[in-house]
């Protein structure tokens, strides 16, 4: 489903957004490396696009770089931070404390890209009050408090899928406007509710039909 909310990057289209996390990742590393600028070439070659896609993405977001200069890293990293909304610290809730919730729970690397993990949420009596990184496991019962109180506008899903449609109602009823779900199932969300899918055994395939091509 498309988002209608109109942020910093709202005029960017689906898969320049979906390369600036890759871009903002590369020049993470630049910077920590004392880097001040880079050209759209090293870039290009960082992050694996084209360097002509990467100046048109780039473009998207104001003009920032100088032909035989190349961008300001500092510069870049702020304009791409704040087209994905990542200015401020995201809250996000996770729902699912299983294998996968625990996994996703206990990943560093959230913070480091401005979101911040704030619940921890299942339905399995065993696991509440476990901790989940740096979070206590909640009832499911407590989901609608959750999000409220921690002002939470992304979720990640780690359920069943039989559970996931109506969990996916419940997250955003309670205020949700953006769903990392792993179930494989297609969710019906309304109009403003943005879903992202990420299916494991369907991403294997592929890759397992992409090893079978190169088979001699």
């Amino acid at each position: 489903m498309t988002d209608t909310g109109r942020g910093p990057g709202a005029g960017l289209s689906r898969p320049t957004v979906a390369r600036l996390p890759g871009y903002l990742r590369a020049l993470s590393a630049l910077a920590g490396s004392g880097t001040v600028r880079v050209s759209s070439a090293e870039l290009a070659r960082l992050t694996g696009a084209s360097a002509a896609v990467l100046r048109r993405d780039l473009a998207g977001l104001g003009h920032l770089g100088r032909r035989g200069v190349g961008y300001p890293v500092a510069t870049l990293q702020q304009a791409i931070s704040q087209a994905l909304g990542l200015v401020q610290d995201q809250s996000v809730v996770l729902v699912g404390a299983g294998h996968l919730g625990s996994a996703l729970a206990g990943y560093t690397g959230f913070e480091d890209r401005g979101l911040r993990l704030c619940a921890v949420l299942d339905s399995d009596p065993r696991l509440i009050g476990q901790r989940r990184g740096a979070v206590v496991v909640q009832p499911i019962d407590e989901l609608e408090d959750a999000v409220t109180t921690s002002r939470a506008r992304l979720a990640i899903m780690a359920v069943p899928t039989a559970a996931a449609q109506s969990v996916a109602d419940r997250l955003v009823a309670a205020g949700i406007r953006g769903l990392l779900n792993f179930a494989p199932v297609d969710l019906v969300v309304p109009a403003g509710v943005s879903v992202r899918a990420v299916d494991l055994s369907t991403e294997l395939q592929i890759l397992a039909f992409h090893q079978a091509e190169l088979r001699p």
